[in-house]
């Protein structure tokens, strides 16, 4: 099996350099160890590797963790860390006593509940990371480039990147990002996710939530996943699962804190006043959303029904990945009024709104970029919109309004 280079190496070799403690979230099987390790071996200062999945070492981590400490030397790598957020507070005294950078590297598959442990103890003393499954820029071997609307910046990449027709995008949308299927160490797809679903994600969700209905869970992610790139309708998903709304908005929290999907909030401020208030749901990994609603193949899930939801899942999931993976916070927004107006994505940043419509389309209509108009209210200057669409190469509407291929993001 082949290491795939990861756009975040850098990014923790750098911190590593300031803190003392860096914490690496995110789903399971997306690579994380694998990454920790890989770089462990590069850096060369013997660093230990050390699993809270072992319960004999989780049961020493939980109950005695200044033996735990002692047993397990820094510099050293402890992997899913959130069984046992007794050790948080060892942590901070250590890194207290000694402020040596790079003593603690740490993983974690759940965002949440470790957050908690994390923000008692260890604040201003751990730098944060997230680790999605990989992007299609780590795919493909382009560089880490979070994306932006800056046209001199989208010329300069588009001649470094080999454009993909409309079949082969789908190809990878159906395929998913989980290192295991792209380093091609599984090659039965569905078998992949059938297993991770029960390995892990139940088993996850068991452990956070104490029980659960296997067969209603399986409904439960199915519906949610049938409703990606949507508004989040939990009344919608409780029925489709035959549960009640407080388990569906449970669960939904759930997935979140696994990292397998996150919310997208609609920007809203005072002078916007008539904008909705429910956020969009969406998968980090669209191999999961096909394999769970059914797609059996690539061909099929561009005709079919969901095309248009799983490419624009596909695209802000992307963007996102790219923030993350540089180690940024994605400031990503979508618009909705009582009028029905929509946009797709807003990006804020230094003091612009950048307004984002995705279309399925290889010429895109001047008429799709009319609704960016509705943020000229907005105390914020309005940055450069795009659409990001099936064209074959970069192309722009006017000065202000791009037209960028998916395959470039």
């Amino acid at each position: 099996m082949n290491y795939i280079y990861r756009h975040m190496e850098n990014r923790i070799m750098e911190l590593s350099q300031s803190y003392s403690a860096i914490l690496l979230t995110g789903p399971r099987q997306a690579g994380k160890t694998t990454m920790l390790r890989s770089l462990a071996e590069k850096e060369n200062k013997g660093r230990e590797y050390v699993s809270l999945d072992d319960l004999s070492t989780r049961d020493m981590a939980k109950n005695d963790p200044a033996l735990f400490l002692q047993l397990h030397k820094p510099p050293v790598l402890i992997d899913e860390v959130q069984y046992a957020p007794e050790l948080f507070t060892y942590i901070k005294i250590h890194i207290d006593e000694h402020h040596n950078p790079g003593d603690f590297w740490m993983t974690g598959s759940q965002i949440f509940r470790l957050m908690k442990g994390v923000q008692e103890s260890l604040a201003g003393r751990v730098a944060l990371l997230h680790m999605s499954p990989m992007s299609q820029r780590e795919i493909v071997g382009a560089e880490s480039m979070p994306f932006k609307t800056n046209l001199d910046t989208l010329l300069a990449e588009s001649k470094k990147i080999t454009p993909v027709d409309t079949p082969t995008l789908f190809e990878r949308i159906w395929r998913g990002s989980m290192p295991g299927i792209v380093s091609g160490l599984y090659t039965d797809r569905n078998m992949y996710y059938s297993s991770y679903i029960s390995t892990y994600v139940e088993r996850d969700v068991r452990d956070i939530s104490g029980t659960v209905d296997a067969l209603k869970f399986n409904r439960f992610i199915t519906a949610v996943a049938a409703r990606t790139s949507q508004l989040l309708n939990y009344k919608a998903i409780a029925d489709d699962a035959e549960i009640d709304m407080p388990t569906a908005k449970a669960w939904v929290d759930i997935l979140e804190t696994l990292g397998i999907i996150f919310l997208l909030h609609p920007y809203s401020n005072n002078v916007l006043k008539r904008t909705i208030k429910t956020p969009k749901v969406y998968f980090y990994d669209t191999g999961l959303v096909c394999y769970l609603t059914k797609w059996s193949s690539p061909e099929v899930a561009e005709s079919g029904a969901m095309s248009g939801a799983l490419l624009e899942n596909f695209t802000v999931s992307e963007i996102m990945k790219g923030y993350q993976n540089a180690g940024l916070e994605p400031y990503l927004y979508f618009y909705r009024d009582k009028d029905a107006k929509e946009i797709d994505v807003i990006m804020e940043g230094d003091g612009k709104l950048c307004p984002l419509e995705i279309k399925k389309t290889a010429t895109p209509d001047k008429r799709i970029i009319r609704t960016f108009g509705v943020i000229d209210k907005s105390p914020l200057q309005v940055g450069t919109g795009a659409v990001l669409c099936m064209a074959e190469q970069l192309g722009a509407f006017d000065r202000d309004n791009l037209i960028v291929p998916i395959w470039m993001i």
